[in-house]
Parts: structure tokens; sequence; C-alpha cells
């Protein structure tokens, strides 16, 4: 089993503390490390290492949902600028990176600090200094969730 499928397999357990909300294709959850604050990742539910492996339809509401999580990422913390990840290298599950950025956050890493993630030391962003507190998570989580809430209410209308 992936990584990606035991976090899913998590939050089945009711055990991952980053679940934020199931939606029809994934599970919104929380990064790990919040070096670019309200960073957010969407996990696909299917176990799947390329878009194009997802049926049409599969793959439109995979895509829809996922512009729906960036925007209230963007929304709920305030993002100048969303940038958008979906490798699969290290973790060959579908899974996208939405990184909420601002002005200045990677330092002064490449164009005054205006420059891609990709800049930004990978032992400084996923240092453990970053992980929320346990209150901190729970703000971020119900911060996300309302914004989510709202743009899936407006879009039912």
């Amino acid at each position: 089993m992936c990584f990606i499928c035991d976090r899913i397999k998590m939050i089945g357990q009711g055990t991952n503390p980053y679940f934020v909300k199931e939606l029809e294709t994934g599970y919104v959850v929380i990064g790990d490390n919040q070096h670019f604050k309200g960073y957010t990742l969407f996990l696909c539910k299917e176990h799947k290492t390329e878009l194009f492996h997802l049926d049409h339809s599969q793959k439109m509401k995979f895509l829809e949902e996922m512009s729906i999580v960036a925007e209230a990422v963007s929304n709920a913390f305030g993002a100048e600028k969303m940038n958008y990840e979906l490798l699969g290298n290290g973790d060959t599950h579908l899974h996208w990176h939405l990184f909420p950025r601002k002005d200045g956050d990677i330092e002064n890493y490449g164009n005054n600090g205006k420059g891609p993630v990709w800049w930004y030391p990978m032992d400084k962003m996923y240092s453990d200094d970053n992980r929320p507190t346990e209150s901190e998570l729970s703000a971020m989580k119900e911060k996300l969730l309302l914004e989510i809430d709202k743009l899936l209410d407006i879009q039912s209308k």
C-alpha cells in the first residue's frame, strides 16, 4: 500500500488529524508542514498514478473539485497567488499540492521571494518546526472547511 493510501485509510478510521472534508473524488487534508500557511492537499479517492487513468467524467470532476479546494484555500488563508503541483514521482497516487503564496514567503530565495515553491529548500519547508500545533491545526481546518462549504453551497444553487 502506498503512503497516500495509508493516509486515506487513516481518514476512514478517524485517525488522520489533518483531514478536513471528503468530496466526491477525493479527500481534503491540511499539509503536515506549514511553511506556506494553509498548504493543503487533495487526495484522489482511487489509487491512480496519472490523470489520464481516470475516466473522462471522473477526471473532470476531480479537476473541478481541486479547483474548488484551491479557491477555498486562497480565501481561507489570504493567498496572493496559488501554486498547484501534481507530480507523483515520490508518492505515485494522484494528489494535488495546493500552496497559498504571499509576497516574500520564501525569504531571499530567488526573485525577491517570488519564486516557485521548489526554490525553497526542502529541508526547511518540511522541517518539524513547521508543524502546526493542535490548536493551530484545528483553527486551520475550521477556516478551510467553512470556505469549502461556502463554495459548494454557491455551486449547488
